[in-house]
């Protein structure tokens, strides 16, 4: 998801002098992080953006924690990035013993991409699959919309509302949560995503999910666009996170289908063991997606992605040309991913993360029963949306009420952010490392946040 420039510290900070910077809300920030504000600032530009009023610097990382320079130690709640959790003896170590012995391009043979796509492959349903590895979601998504085009010959897409998929030219005119930021892509048809909060039941936002997609796909087949598929995130993770229950949007893929486009399961965030049902998000869902893209938690931190998809896909988009990526498939990102899939199965983290995650909303749910301004808990595994309103009864989005929780709970050492439209939900989307043993502490830092949050309004 694009961050809220509310999280964030210089776009909201002022010179106090030559040393401290003071952030809108008041906050005085130290000297140290002062100087490295404003080093980066003026050396970064203003793209960059940092999480929290007060930054944090982080230095180091174990499991689910990290510490920043001052020694503090932090939860993290939000990084699906380092997925199995931080510095991974498992993955460091294949990495270290990778680049010690070679990098280079995919136009070698090398046997070590062969086994791991063979590997990665066997998490799917079908073995009638090829590989193409990348460096990031983003070029995996790009490729993959380029490939959609190709091989029906459309070229709308349908994504949902706040749907985030990238951030190359092609890629962010999908992305409507960046509609602020560019140009959408004129033939894009946006769509709501499966509101289980607000529809009342899972099959009521299901069918009102797919009556959204029947009406976007009648809209243009009436232009002549022409379509060519519907990219998603079956988690919806930037919309809200609406994982629903399995099977409640099944029948999005035979639509799609039925009227000649594609499907494009963009697991960048909920792939890879984190929803516990099953391995990928739009398995969980029995979709039959025509491409599947991965990245953000496939390398434990390393930039590795891939485009999967059956040969007739692929076959379309190779006749118009070859594709070549320098650094996608290089030895060492192989090596990084290869060992995540490999950590995963050896300690049963998909199976940890299903009984974790039931736990944890178990223990939110009980705190939300405290709380009013806690309108839902939601989610599938280590995957969880915690959505704040003004008041249950209303249901009224509090996005202001949730970025102070979220600036509060950066105070008790407890790192996230937040998502959806209104920016009020809380993405709690920890390293699989996270355990039952970590569920007390975290519960109890935001019933204290939930505090601080209500004493500052």
């Amino acid at each position: 998801m694009t961050p809220s420039p509310a999280l964030h510290g210089p776009g909201r900070a002022s010179i106090l002098d030559g040393n401290s910077f003071r952030a809108t809300d008041g906050t005085v920030l130290d000297p140290r992080t002062s100087r490295l504000v404003a080093r980066r600032s003026a050396r970064l530009g203003p793209s960059y953006r940092l999480f929290y009023r007060d930054p944090v610097e982080i230095v180091r990382g174990q499991g689910s924690r990290v510490w920043d320079a001052s020694g503090d130690e932090y939860l993290d709640l939000y990084n699906n990035v380092p997925s199995v959790g931080h510095a991974h003896p498992a993955i460091v170590e294949a990495v270290h013993r990778q680049m010690a012995t070679l990098t280079t391009h995919t136009r070698y043979l090398h046997q070590g991409i062969l086994d791991f796509s063979d590997e990665l492959v066997a998490t799917l349903d079908d073995d009638d699959l090829q590989v193409v590895l990348v460096c990031t979601g983003s070029e995996a998504n790009d490729l993959a919309l380029r490939m959609g085009r190709a091989v029906t010959g459309g070229r709308a897409w349908i994504a949902t509302r706040e749907a985030y998929h990238g951030n190359t030219a092609l890629v962010s005119a999908h992305s409507p949560s960046l509609a602020g930021f560019g140009q959408l892509d004129p033939t894009l048809r946006i769509i709501d995503p499966p509101d289980t909060y607000r529809a009342g039941s899972p099959e009521a936002a299901g069918e009102a999910f797919l009556a959204e997609l029947g009406r976007a796909i009648a809209e243009i087949e009436a232009s002549g666009d022409g379509l060519a598929g519907l990219i998603a995130d079956f988690s919806f993770s930037s919309d809200g996170i609406f994982f629903g229950e399995p099977g409640m949007i099944a029948g999005a893929a035979d639509l799609i289908h039925a009227h000649g486009g594609i499907v494009v399961a963009d697991e960048v965030q909920p792939g890879f063991a984190r929803n516990g049902d099953r391995f990928w998000g739009f398995q969980r869902h029995g979709i039959d997606a025509d491409i599947v893209t991965t990245g953000k938690p496939m390398g434990n931190g390393y930039p590795v992605a891939a485009v999967i998809a059956r040969p007739d896909v692929w076959d379309a988009f190779h006749a118009q040309g070859p594709y070549f990526n320098t650094f996608g498939g290089n030895p060492v990102a192989v090596a990084a991913a290869h060992a995540v899939l490999r950590t995963i199965e050896s300690e049963g983290l998909q199976a940890h993360a299903l009984e974790t995650g039931r736990q944890f909303r178990s223990a939110l749910s009980a705190l939300a029963a405290e709380h009013d301004q806690i309108g839902d808990v939601r989610g599938a595994g280590l995957y969880i949306g915690v959505e704040l309103v003004t008041d249950a009864a209303s249901r009224s989005p509090d996005g202001e009420f949730a970025l102070t929780v979220v600036e509060a709970l950066r105070r008790r050492r407890v790192l996230t952010s937040v998502c959806g439209p209104h920016n009020n939900v809380l993405k709690l989307r920890p390293p699989l490392a996270f355990s039952p043993g970590d569920i007390p502490h975290a519960v109890e830092r935001l019933a204290l946040a939930l505090a601080d949050a209500r004493a500052t309004r």
